[in-house]
């Protein structure tokens, strides 16, 4: 029964998410991925991407994940479809559908401002699925390249992210919209900031609540959701440093994180082949 829920990321940013599923759903257990050695995924190709998200989909599966959460924007953006495909055995979702899901009931008729990676909003994923919810709200997708180095690196407290935040948050507060959506999995790390940049009028989406909130709808339609006494097991990988992984995300956790451990490319992440069954295009996830 204490199967985990998977969980993974280019780096800290999945944390959010298996912070709500924590709060949501206390009793179930985590295996969580964070693949910073190739952190940003933002600025890196579709092909690229979809290769390590298969190759983590594939490793969480084989730890008996009973559902895979793409807790990563350009993840959802680019591989959520071919993985469904792929691996039929367990449910995928990602983060992009909940957040559009979460923007259309908060949005009025002012736009609605998406602060992403350059890669998120190079797919226009988010207006996208915005369109297809409300297709009459317009949509302005801000690239955000600055915010994952910074959350990364432990300083999303500091003066330089204070600045940052308000030269992204602006333009799009200028373009008249008042709710913005935290495109990227790393970002509610910056909300207090993107919040009090934005001011008092402006809703801010963070997509892991409805994400958690997907999660445990998915799991109970399918009697998969652990008993209210199950005792959750906590299990954190990262493909780079397991020490500083475990420094900040303990910080944002709540000291959690006691066990973090590497893993490799090549040795417990596998090579396997993989047919996109739409486009006919073959992607190998191994590096």
């Amino acid at each position: 029964m204490n199967r985990p829920i998977g969980i993974f990321d280019s780096g800290l940013g999945g944390l959010t998410v298996a912070r709500r599923i924590i709060e949501r759903l206390p009793q179930e257990s985590i295996s969580y991925v964070g693949d910073e050695a190739h952190i940003p995924y933002g600025e890196k190709s579709p092909e690229e991407i979809q290769n390590f998200a298969l190759g983590i989909t594939n490793f969480l599966l084989e730890q008996n994940a009973k559902l895979v959460i793409m807790a990563c924007n350009m993840s959802s953006a680019t591989a959520l479809r071919v993985a469904r495909a792929h691996f039929p055995q367990a449910p995928i979702i990602g983060v992009i559908e909940a957040g559009a899901r979460a923007a259309a009931k908060e949005a009025s008729g002012a736009p609605v401002g998406v602060l992403a990676t350059t890669g998120t909003v190079r797919t226009l994923a988010y207006t996208k699925a915005l369109g297809k919810l409300r297709p009459e709200i317009t949509v302005c997708e801000q690239a955000c390249p600055k915010f994952v180095p910074i959350v990364e690196s432990g300083r999303w407290n500091s003066d330089e992210a204070k600045e940052t935040v308000r030269g992204y948050v602006e333009p799009l507060i200028k373009k008249g919209c008042r709710t913005l959506v935290l495109g990227c999995t790393h970002y509610p790390f910056l909300k207090d900031l993107i919040a009090g940049a934005a001011g008092p009028e402006v809703a801010i989406i963070d997509p892991s609540e409805e994400t958690a909130a997907e999660a445990e709808e998915i799991l109970a339609e399918a009697g998969m959701l652990n008993p209210p006494h199950a005792e959750p097991v906590y299990q954190y990988c990262t493909s780079d440093s397991p020490e500083q992984f475990t420094e900040l995300g303990g910080r944002f956790m709540g000291n959690t994180i006691s066990n973090a451990r590497k893993i490799t490319w090549g040795k417990e992440l596998g090579a396997i082949e993989c047919r996109d069954v739409t486009a006919g295009q073959r992607a190998r996830s191994a590096l």
